[in-house]
């Protein structure tokens, strides 16, 4: 079993997910793992680096696969006794003129960025050492959407003693309703992306708590972070950051130093506290 810290990023074979790897594969003491669904563009990507002079590894993540993620797991466990630092970029959305019915992208956006990233951590976390990192990629779409929710979701949502059992519920609740097309009467806003994210954002700070509660002596760090509005081919060449600023405050919270004890459970942009 190797000593060699070790870092997984999720989703990172192009924008912010590549940025990111690129800056870890400079800053971090250890192996950093690139993971892609596919094997191909995965193994491009690492040659990409490569040829910056860069050394990545690779391995096989697809995060709507359950069975991908426990096999990554079982590797971590077995060639590194654990994970030191784990980046939940892995993400998808609709393009705003997509005309896919908007209970089919709810469904499909939710199971990715919701439950694939909830799937990740419910396997990854338990192996996460101490002083280790975790940072989950949420989106500034999380707070705006919390704003276009109705005051009584956005009471749930603000909480801090919700539970990861009733925001599952919530998320599930929100898939059902746009299937009966009342999420709006229901509460919701009109954004399935901004949803997905708001969930993504409210596990961080039910995550961090549980963190804070069952293993205190052990500094793990976890947050949630907005990369910011980043030229990707998710929010497209008009958007105001290079992929390399958008994994300016992923990175940021990925290498926070071994005595700091935080930020923990927050929101971030720009390297700044946020208000949730």
């Amino acid at each position: 079993m190797s000593n060699v810290p070790v870092a997984v990023v999720t989703g990172s074979n192009k924008g912010v997910g590549f940025a990111i790897v690129r800056a870890l594969c400079k800053q971090f003491p250890g192996d950093v793992y690139l993971t892609a669904r596919d094997p191909g563009r995965g193994q491009d990507a690492v040659a990409k680096l490569q040829e910056e002079g860069l050394r990545a590894l690779f391995h096989q993540l697809d995060i709507d696969d359950l069975q991908s993620i426990r096999a990554l797991r079982d590797f971590l466990k077995e060639k590194y006794g654990g994970l030191n630092v784990l980046v939940n970029n892995a993400g998808i959305a609709f393009k705003v003129h997509d005309t896919t019915p908007f209970a089919v992208q709810a469904e499909v956006t939710l199971k990715t960025n919701f439950f694939g990233t909830r799937n990740v951590c419910t396997e990854l976390l338990p192996i996460v050492k101490p002083y280790g990192r975790v940072v989950n990629v949420s989106s500034m779409v999380s707070s705006s959407a919390l704003g276009g929710c109705s005051r009584e979701l956005q009471q749930k949502f603000r909480s801090d003693t919700i539970t990861e059992d009733e925001l599952v519920e919530l998320m599930t609740k929100f898939v059902e309703d746009t299937k009966k097309s009342v999420h709006e009467k229901e509460g919701w806003p009109n954004t399935a992306y901004g949803v997905s994210k708001i969930g993504v954002t409210v596990l961080s700070r039910i995550q961090a708590r549980m963190l804070n509660e069952k293993r205190k002596g052990d500094h793990v760090l976890l947050n949630a972070c907005c990369p910011g509005w980043v030229r990707t081919d998710m929010a497209g060449p008009k958007a105001t950051k290079s992929p390399d600023e958008g994994a300016e405050t992923p990175v940021y919270l990925a290498l926070l130093p071994a005595d700091a004890d935080g930020p923990h459970g927050q929101f971030l942009s720009n390297k700044t506290v946020r208000t949730w």
